[in-house]
């Protein structure tokens, strides 16, 4: 066990995925340098033919990377802001994620997108967007959203050796703050569709989504010291979603309380909101649910304006006191 930061974990994915496998290689723009710097230093060690720069056109990047997986190769593409990813939509909704269907299981596309998401630097709407919700209702698609470096880790590589398509999403407070925790030793792996308890509690189910994690266990400590007891669940992947973690937590709580950074309408809490009151689940709550996610507006370019649109912990604190009300 080594302390690990949250891009470094990444990088150490990638780099012995590479080490591991000559089929998988990298491509995305200025991936060489590399954007965050995840990437940097591996042009160097495995050759330029195996990090690939390509020009600035996401919908034709994903469309090379997915000819190359159905001729066995396993490329992991970056997209350089989770926003960019909607100009690849026909790539990856209508091609990618489908192909397997479309062709009776004759084929596989072994393709990992990688891409940082999420707010908190006000860098404009264009470049702070969280776009899972328009993912991940498509079908093939498994999502990713690690919120620890352990699980940046272990849920890139499990991607990586994936025969389906996955898009794995980096939130970029966690890669630029580098939060760093304790990382197994050895070929670290985390099966998709298993929910994390990151703190175990009595009174109210808090199930949290990618760095909003982190301000559910702050929200979890705050109230802690005034005698509320706050179980916090992160599903990991939004594509399965571990539904019977998140109920078994409600089942001894009898309050959700959902938090995520995408928009409030049509998002991950409105769906989970649904599965929660349909057939026996509803019989588990014994108060409404109550969903802290941004509104619905564009996300703000200054600081001030970006830190009222998006959820945190005070904003969490408020949901939880609602429901214990």
């Amino acid at each position: 066990m080594a302390v690990v930061k949250y891009m470094d974990a990444l990088t150490d994915a990638l780099r012995e995925e590479m080490q591991r496998d000559d089929r998988v290689f990298l491509l995305g723009e200025d991936i060489r340098v590399s954007n965050l710097g995840i990437t940097a230093g591996l042009a160097e060690e495995f050759g330029t033919e195996r990090v690939v720069d390509t020009p600035i056109h996401e919908n034709a990047l994903v469309g090379v990377a997915m000819g190359a997986a159905l001729e066995g190769m396993r490329p992991v593409v970056e997209i350089m802001f989770s926003d960019f990813a909607l100009l690849a939509a026909d790539q990856i909704v209508n091609q990618v994620a489908q192909w397997r269907y479309m062709t009776q299981g004759q084929y596989e596309v072994p393709l990992v997108i990688r891409m940082p998401t999420g707010g908190g630097f006000a860098y404009g709407l264009h470049h702070s967007q969280s776009t899972e919700t328009h993912f991940f209702q498509t079908p093939g698609l498994p999502i990713a959203m690690p919120s620890t470096p352990a699980d940046a880790k272990g849920l890139l590589k499990t991607a990586i050796r994936s025969n389906d398509p996955v898009l794995f999403l980096e939130h970029m407070l966690l890669c630029l703050q580098n939060a760093e925790s304790d990382v197994p030793d050895g070929d670290h792996l985390v099966p998709f569709g298993e929910a994390a308890v990151r703190r175990e509690g009595s009174d109210v189910t808090v199930v949290a989504f990618g760095a909003m994690v982190n301000q559910a266990l702050i929200a979890a400590e705050t109230l802690a010291e005034q005698g509320v007891s706050v179980e916090v669940v992160d599903p990991r992947t939004i594509v399965p979603l571990d539904a019977e973690t998140i109920f078994a937590s409600v089942a001894k709580t009898n309050r959700l309380v959902i938090i995520e950074e995408s928009r409030i309408r049509g998002g991950l809490g409105a769906e989970l909101a649904a599965q929660a009151a349909a057939g026996d689940n509803f019989f588990l709550l014994d108060a409404p649910i109550e969903r802290v996610a941004a509104p619905n507006i564009p996300v703000p370019s200054t600081s001030q304006l970006e830190q009222a649109y998006l959820p945190d912990a005070g904003k969490l604190i408020a949901a939880i006191h609602r429901t214990l009300a």
